[in-house]
Formats: C-alpha cells, sequence, structure tokens
C-alpha cells in the first residue's frame, strides 16, 4: 500500500461519505507536521477524516463545541495532538465519549516527554489512549482498528496494510539471510 504524498490533498475527506469518521485535531498549526503521518494513514485506508486546529488554551470554546457536536457530525473517533503543557487530549475526553487517541508532539526543551506525561497521566474514568512522541502513524492506525470493528471494508484495509508490511519485512535481504535451515541432524546452516 503506498503512501500518499502529505500536501494539500491529504487534508480532504477520502471518500463519498457524508462525514468524516475521524477528527485529526492539534492544538497549532505547528503540530501539522507530525499530524500529517496519521493523515498520510486514514488516506491511505480510504478513511474519511478532517483536519483542523483546536487550540485548548486559545480557543477554548470551540474545543468544547467540538467535543459535544462531534458525535452528531458522525465522528467516532479523534486523534489530538498536543505539545508542552498538552491538554487538549484530556480536554476533549473531558468533553465526549468518544475514544481520543493523544498525539504527545516533540517540543524543543524536553524532546516532547512533557507533552507525554501530560496526555498518559489521565485522572480515572477520562481515559485517552496515548501513543509515541510523534507517532501519530500509529494513532491514525489505532484509529482505523477502532472503526474496524464496525466496518468490514475498514477492517479489510486494515488487514491488507498489516499484510503488506509483513511482506515487506519478510521479503528483505536482511530477513532472508536470517533464515536457517537444518544441515543434518540439529546442525543449522545459514541460508546462502
Amino acid at each position: 500500500m503506498s503512501r500518499l504524498s502529505r500536501g494539500p490533498q491529504s487534508r480532504r475527506r477520502v471518500t463519498d461519505r457524508p462525514h468524516p469518521l475521524v477528527g485529526v485535531l492539534g492544538g497549532s498549526k505547528s503540530d501539522f507536521p507530525i499530524l500529517e503521518k496519521a493523515v498520510a494513514i486514514l488516506t491511505d485506508l480510504g478513511i474519511p477524516h478532517e483536519l483542523m486546529v483546536v487550540s485548548a488554551h486559545r480557543t477554548p470554546d470551540r474545543l468544547f463545541a467540538y467535543a459535544e457536536q462531534a458525535p452528531g457530525r458522525g465522528i467516532e473517533v479523534i486523534i489530538a495532538g498536543a505539545g508542552g503543557a498538552a491538554h487538549l487530549p484530556g480536554m476533549l475526553a473531558a468533553k465526549t465519549h468518544l475514544p481520543v487517541i493523544g498525539v504527545p508532539i516533540p517540543t524543543e526543551n524536553l524532546r516532547g516527554l512533557d507533552s507525554l506525561l501530560s496526555i498518559v497521566q489521565m485522572p480515572r474514568g477520562i481515559p485517552v489512549a496515548t501513543v509515541a512522541i510523534g507517532g501519530a502513524d500509529n494513532a491514525g492506525l489505532l484509529a482505523a482498528q477502532i472503526l474496524a470493528g464496525r466496518y468490514p471494508a475498514i477492517a479489510a484495509r486494515v488487514k491488507l496494510f498489516r499484510q503488506t508490511q509483513t511482506d515487506s519485512v519478510l521479503q528483505s535481504p536482511e530477513a532472508k539471510g536470517l533464515v536457517t535451515r537444518t544441515k543434518g541432524p540439529g546442525r543449522p546452516s545459514r541460508r546462502s
């Protein structure tokens, strides 16, 4: 499965569905280079999505409105990337029943550790699924897996993605060099 370009086309919905299934939100536009990895995965898997800036600190009313209105608009999963204090994922989770996947954005001073700790340390009852620092591609895959339980076509595309990934590893020269066979009684030898 090919990765699509990360240009402006990847910000559009990719199917004829009347609404996006995944909201991809950044605390600021500077988060977009990381979040584009999630957008690329969603695009490759044909999952309709939207990408927008919603700041927990600068536009809290917009954040609350988005979280409250998302289910009615057909959003089923929210991916939220934020750096520093990284309150966006947690505040979204507090205001919606939808699953929220937090993406810690790397920061200059602490390399994203501050973001990771802010997102992962949520109080009981307000969970946020958290991926690695800068791990927006896994956020896109996790969103796809959540949707796969309800949409067989998405499940099939996730399975194909995984199989393609496995095949690419198995076809690499390094993987082929690690395959051993037995030569004689119990003697493994390297395959040439």
